[in-house]
């Protein structure tokens, strides 16, 4: 009987140390998106918050989390927000991620970008895992990784992603022994910031396409989202950031004004806006065009945030002594940021377009 004792005691204990030995290599092994490409961490990073009752959630790629900035959304206007944005969202991530964050709060604001309604399949894994690893496990990111797999992927490599990056020695650097259990932010409230300036001196013409229908799985997924908010009375509004490219076709948005007209949907093109949120692609733009710098940020979320406010009654939250006691630390993150990347760029800050700073 002892015998036996303590052989299930050496096995258990042999178990625990297996266990132990391949838990730590996975979280060796596994992308830390700390430095380089950070868009990884993005999912991640919502659930470190301390207060998940925003009033307003974006959804969408990175049309959403380069374009709007959740901290003058709160200066100007007290508008609680957060961007639930990943690289290359596909609206079923898009789906899944706001029905997430419905575990926590109902918001009065869904934000979706549709740029992603182009595509009717995952079109990269490596885009997949970017949206979807950070999940926490429900059965959203059960349903969004059965949505998402392409056909090389399998599931089991989502719930022990050691059997993904088994092959990743070669790549590791210091960065993955230092981050191995604590990654630093590297948003602001799912904003992803750039103070630094390429102007759009050229923009390439977009080429003919055999069809330019939005596929079957994409409108799918656009009637969930619709669905998801008529059924929790959350306000949805679709927005296109005014991106000079990858090329929005006429016929992508016939498509789309024909659907938010037929749901009562409101729907704004900030392509066709950008004079009237004083967008400059000469100094707004870090990337010539494909996304905004913090100039063009702050003035899309100081238009936009009028039109929430004012349009769909987002609660001015300012003055609710937890909320801005939240927001006075985000904000001295969110300008320590623009001080560190003003030495690194090489820009002088009072250059930078500060709509919060000059109204008040």
């Amino acid at each position: 009987m002892k015998q036996r004792k303590k052989s299930i005691i050496r096995f258990l204990a042999s178990a625990l140390i297996v266990f132990l030995v391949l838990f730590l290599l996975q979280r060796l092994l596994i992308p830390k998106y700390a430095t380089g490409i950070v868009e990884g961490a993005f999912v991640a990073e919502y659930y470190k918050e301390e207060n998940k009752q925003f009033d307003v959630i974006f959804v969408g790629d990175c049309e959403v989390y380069e374009n709007f900035s959740p901290v003058v959304l709160w200066e100007e206007y007290g508008i609680n927000s957060y961007i639930r944005g990943s690289a290359e969202q596909y609206i079923w991530q898009s789906y899944y991620l706001l029905e997430d964050s419905l575990r926590y709060n109902t918001p009065q604001v869904a934000v979706f970008n549709i740029q992603s309604l182009q595509f009717n399949e995952s079109q990269s894994e490596a885009y997949n895992r970017m949206s979807i690893e950070g999940m926490k496990w429900t059965q959203s990111k059960v349903n969004a990784i059965k949505a998402s797999m392409t056909e090389d992927e399998h599931f089991l490599d989502y719930v022990f992603p050691i059997l993904r990056y088994h092959s990743r020695w070669s790549e590791l650097t210091s960065d993955d022994l230092k981050y191995m259990f604590k990654s630093p932010s590297v948003s602001y409230n799912g904003y992803f910031m750039r103070v630094d300036t390429k102007p759009a001196d050229y923009v390439p013409e977009g080429r003919n396409l055999p069809d330019y229908s939005f596929g079957d799985k994409a409108w799918y997924y656009m009637d969930m989202i619709r669905e998801l908010c008529e059924k929790n009375g959350i306000q949805l509004i679709m927005v296109k950031a005014p991106s000079l490219y990858p090329t929005w076709y006429d016929e992508y948005e016939a498509q789309v004004v024909e659907y938010s007209h037929k749901y009562d949907i409101p729907y704004y093109n900030f392509l066709e806006l950008k004079e009237a949120v004083g967008l400059d692609y000469s100094t707004d733009t870090y990337d010539a065009g494909l996304h905004l710098n913090i100039n063009g940020a702050e003035k899309m979320s100081h238009y936009f945030g009028r039109i929430l406010s004012d349009e769909y009654g987002v609660t001015d939250r300012r003055g609710d002594v937890e909320l801005d006691k939240i927001w006075m630390k985000n904000i001295n993150d969110y300008e320590t940021e623009i001080d560190r990347q003003c030495i690194l760029y090489g820009v002088d800050r009072n250059s930078l377009f500060r709509y919060s700073r000059k109204d008040q």
